[in-house]
C-alpha cells in the first residue's frame, strides 16, 4: 500500500517504434506523455530485430522527460508498470544479459517451425485453430534451436520484452501470465504448461528455461532498484508492477474488460480484441484466452501484422523524416472511394488473422498510367480497413455480432482513416478521452498493483472516459463491402504464387 503522498502512477509503453512514458493521477487525468524512439533492424527479408539496450535507454529518457514535463516530485509516483510488444523474444544468459538482439514480434523467419507445430495436431492447439503464428515465442525458440545452436545453448532464460523491462526495473526475473496465456500456450485452468505438447514439438525440457515467477497482470513485483531509480529519476520507493502484451494492456486503458466489449488497437499493427463469457472457438481467430486480462472472462484475438506500418513504409518512400503525413492523408481523402480501381492486400509481413499465413506478401494491382500517389495512399488505407472488416466477418459468422469497438492508437490521429474503419466494418467506434490507451492502461494497471484500486475493472471504470462516437456511413459501407469481394478474390488468386515466392526467398535469401 502506498502512502498519502504517492498519488500518481506511471505507465511505460514499449512499442515497436519506441518507449512512451505517461504520468497520470489516480482520477485518470494525464499530466505528461513523452516518447523516445529506438530503431528496428531488418537483416534479412522477413526478419526484424531490436536491441534490448536501446529499449532501456529510450525508456529512461522517456520517463525522465515525462517527470520534467509534468513538473512533479518523482516521490509522488506510487508505481510503474511496463508493457511490451507481443512475442518479442529475448534470450538471456546465466548472468541475465541478452545473448543477442531480440527477435521482434513481426519477424516471420520461424514460419517453417510454426507449420511443424501446427502439423502435430496436438489438443493444446485448440486456441490456435487459425494456425500457429510464426510471430509467437515457441516457433522462434525452435528456430534458434534449429538454426543458431550456439545462441540457443548460451540461453539460460527465454522471456519477452515486458519481462526484460520488469527485470531492468526491479532486478527480479519474471515471465508474465498475460503473454504466456495468449502467446505461449500456458493455461492456468489446465495445469499450466502443456508439457506433452512441448515434448511433441521438439522442445522437451524447455520449461526449465522459463522463469518460475509468473505474475498476473497488475500483480506487484517489488520495489525499483536503486540503479534503475537513479537512471530514470524516480524515487527508490516506487513499486514495479507486472505488465503484459501491449494490446492487452490497452484493453485496460479502454475499459473493454467485460463480455460484449471489443477493443480495436491500432498502430504499426492492428488488433481486434473481443471479450466473451464462454469458452468458444472461432475459425480464423486466436483464443479463447482465459483469465489473461479479466479473471473469469475470455479474450478472442484477431490481428493484422502490417497496418500503420504499411502507411509508414509508403510515407518513408515519399518523404524525408516525419514531413508530409498531413499532405499525404489530405490527398488520399480527396481521391475517390475505391482508389480509381486499385486493389491492395495488406500482407507486407504476412497475415496473422484470419488466414494465419506468413508466406503471404503485400500486393497492389489495377495500376495504370492515370494513377497517382493519392490513389495508392487511399488504396493502402482501404486495404487495412478491409483487413479489420475481414476479421470481424469471422466473428459475425460465428454469431458474435460486434456493434461497437473502442478505438485506440494511431488511427485516432486521422479522422478520415477512423471513419474509413467504421465504414468498412459497419461498426460504431467509441473514442476515449485518452487515445494513448496502452501507456494509459499500463498506468491504470500500476494503480491496481499499488493498491489504489481493488481490481482492473474498478480502476478502469473510475479512470477511463469516452469522448465521442464515429458512426458508419451506410453508402460507404456498401461500397467497401463490394471492395471486400475483390480483396478476398485477390487473396485466393495470389496465394499460390506468394507461397512459391516465399519458398524461393527461403531457399536463397541473398538473391531475393
Amino acid at each position: 500500500m502506498t502512502n498519502a503522498t504517492q498519488d500518481l502512477i506511471l505507465g511505460l509503453d514499449c512499442g515497436t517504434g519506441g518507449a512512451r512514458a505517461l504520468i497520470a493521477t489516480v482520477a485518470g487525468d494525464v499530466l505528461a506523455i513523452v516518447d523516445s524512439p529506438y530503431p528496428t533492424h531488418y537483416p534479412h527479408a522477413g526478419w526484424a530485430t531490436q536491441s534490448p539496450d536501446a529499449w532501456w535507454r529510450a525508456a529512461c529518457e522517456a520517463v525522465r522527460g515525462a517527470i520534467a514535463e509534468a513538473s512533479i516530485d518523482p516521490a509522488r509516483i506510487a508505481a510503474i508498470c511496463a508493457d511490451g510488444t507481443s512475442s518479442t523474444l529475448v534470450s538471456l544468459d546465466a548472468d541475465l544479459t541478452p545473448v543477442s538482439d531480440a527477435i521482434l514480434w513481426m519477424d516471420n523467419r520461424a514460419s517453417p517451425q510454426a507449420h511443424r507445430i501446427e502439423h502435430t495436431g496436438h489438443p493444446a492447439l485448440r486456441r490456435s485453430r487459425a494456425g500457429v503464428s510464426a510471430e509467437t515465442a515457441l516457433p522462434k525458440i525452435m528456430w534458434l534451436k534449429d538454426n543458431a545452436p550456439e545462441a540457443y545453448s548460451a540461453t539460460r532464460w527465454f522471456v519477452e520484452m515486458t519481462d526484460y523491462m520488469a527485470l531492468c526495473l526491479s532486478g527480479t526475473l519474471t515471465l508474465g501470465q498475460n503473454h504466456t496465456i495468449n502467446r505461449w500456450f500456458y493455461n492456468p485452468r489446465a495445469g499450466g504448461w502443456p508439457v506433452d505438447f512441448l515434448d511433441a514439438i521438439g522442445l522437451a525440457g524447455i520449461t526449465e528455461r522459463f522463469p518460475k515467477d509468473m505474475p498476473a497482470l497488475g500483480d506487484p513485483i517489488g520495489p525499483i532498484t536503486a540503479q534503475a531509480a537513479a537512471q530514470m529519476g524516480l524515487s527508490p520507493k516506487t513499486l514495479v508492477v507486472a505488465g503484459g502484451t501491449d494490446a492487452y494492456v490497452a484493453m485496460v486503458g479502454l475499459n473493454t474488460l467485460r463480455p460484449g466489449e471489443t477493443a480495436l488497437i491500432t498502430g504499426t499493427s492492428h488488433l481486434v480484441l473481443p471479450v466473451v463469457a464462454e469458452d468458444v472457438e472461432i475459425e480464423g481467430l486466436f483464443g479463447p484466452h482465459p483469465d489473461c486480462v479479466s479473471q473469469g472472462a475470455f479474450v478472442m484475438e484477431g490481428g493484422q501484422v502490417s497496418s500503420g506500418g504499411i502507411l509508414r513504409w509508403w510515407h518513408d518512400l515519399l518523404h524525408e523524416g516525419d514531413n508530409g503525413y498531413e499532405e499525404m492523408l489530405a490527398q488520399a481523402e480527396a481521391a475517390p472511394p475505391g482508389a480509381n480501381g486499385l486493389v491492395v492486400l495488406d500482407f507486407w509481413q504476412g497475415n496473422r488473422n484470419p488466414f494465419t499465413d506468413y508466406d503471404l506478401q503485400g500486393a497492389i494491382w489495377g495500376l495504370t498510367l492515370k494513377h497517382g500517389r493519392a490513389d495508392i495512399t487511399r488504396a493502402l488505407m482501404e486495404s487495412v480497413a478491409l483487413g479489420t472488416a475481414n476479421i470481424l466477418g469471422r466473428l459475425q459468422a460465428r454469431g458474435l455480432e460486434v456493434k461497437t469497438m473502442t478505438l485506440a492508437g494511431g488511427v485516432l490521429r486521422s479522422p478520415f482513416w477512423a471513419q474509413m474503419h467504421a465504414d468498412a466494418t459497419g461498426v460504431t467506434l467509441r473514442i476515449p478521452d485518452v487515445g494513448e490507451a496502452t501507456a494509459f492502461g499500463a498506468a491504470i494497471t500500476a494503480a491496481v498493483g499499488a493498491g489504489l484500486y481493488p481490481s482492473l475493472e474498478q480502476a478502469a471504470d473510475a479512470m477511463v472516459r469516452i469522448r465521442s462516437e464515429i458512426h458508419p456511413d451506410p453508402a460507404r459501407h456498401a461500397q467497401l463491402s463490394s471492395q471486400m469481394e475483390l480483396y478476398l478474390e485477390t487473396h485466393a488468386a495470389l496465394r499460390p504464387l506468394m507461397h512459391r515466392q516465399a519458398a524461393r526467398s527461403r531457399a536463397s535469401p541473398a538473391a531475393h
